[in-house]
């Protein structure tokens, strides 16, 4: 089995079968995000697909975990996915859960009916890039949503047994905007109540449009510490209970782990103790 151009995953998806369902993202304008910038994107074939499930069930019957890329493998038609969930079941019967990227726009597009198919068919789980809780902050970025957008969602995917892991990115906001981005985070997840929640700190390489507005001086990335006081604010004052929250992506300063509401104050006592004696993983370590 041979990928095509860039893949990525979830850092929860470290020892999950990839399977590669679409090339590229059918979105690809957000301006943070170089993922998929070199990537035409594009629906592989279905055969194709199917034949990666096979070859890989050869030599790795036991898999539990597959993961269907690239940027957003919901996109791809219902009927399609129902029988690329189906060969994965059969094939691999120690199989737990599938999983995939998806975005707001792919949500919305599919019918109640369809979502519920999808479960039924072993869709364990999506991601969904929240990004911003500030529609302002949303539209700077090209993400081609709203806060309300993203809501229905979610709420769409839950209502169909669909468990739902939504990330957040600390510094969209810069300072001028940084209390409409948080304050927007958190009224975002206070309406969804997803399963998952999890930040990554703004990483910006070549490729990515708001690198070269870095670059120009035009934006400005915060420091470590004002990285940790937007996931302070957000941990302080989001109100999900049974949320698990991480910040484990390696671009952060610090990984914190716990459960909302119950594990609040511990969380908050490791950002308090992180920021005082300024504790945070080496540059090098995330690749900065």
């Amino acid at each position: 089995m041979e990928y095509i151009g860039n893949v990525f995953r979830p850092p929860s998806e470290a020892y999950s079968l990839i399977i590669q369902v679409t090339v590229g993202c059918a979105h690809n304008t957000c301006t943070f995000c170089s993922m998929y910038k070199d990537d035409r994107f594009f629906i592989r074939k279905q055969e194709e697909i199917l034949g990666d499930l096979r070859e890989m069930a050869l030599p790795y019957p036991g898999i539990r975990r597959i993961f269907l890329a690239d940027g957003d493998a919901l996109v791809v038609p219902t009927n399609r996915l129902l029988e690329i969930l189906h060969m994965a079941y059969d094939l691999y019967p120690k199989l737990e859960r599938v999983t995939s990227y998806a975005t707001a726009q792919d949500i919305l597009r599919k019918s109640d009916e369809e979502l519920q198919s999808l479960k039924e068919a072993g869709l364990d789980m999506v991601y969904v890039g929240l990004e911003s809780g500030s529609d302002e902050v949303l539209r700077e970025i090209s993400k081609d949503m709203t806060q309300d957008d993203y809501v229905a969602a979610i709420l769409k995917a839950k209502k169909a047994g669909i468990k739902t892991s939504v990330t957040m990115i600390l510094g969209l906001g810069q300072l001028e905007k940084r209390e409409d981005h948080i304050q927007g985070c958190i009224q975002a997840i206070n309406r969804s109540q997803p399963d998952y929640v999890a930040f990554l700190s703004l990483h910006l390489s070549p490729g990515a449009p708001l690198y070269d507005e870095v670059k120009a001086g035009r934006f400005y990335e915060i420091n470590d510490d004002e990285k940790m006081a937007e996931m302070r604010e957000f941990i302080e004052q989001v109100d999900s209970p049974g949320t698990v929250f991480r910040s484990n992506h390696a671009s952060n300063p610090v990984s914190i782990a716990g459960t909302l509401n119950r594990d609040r104050e511990t969380m908050l006592a490791q950002i308090d103790q992180a920021v005082a004696y300024s504790a945070y993983r080496p540059n090098y370590w995330r690749n900065l």
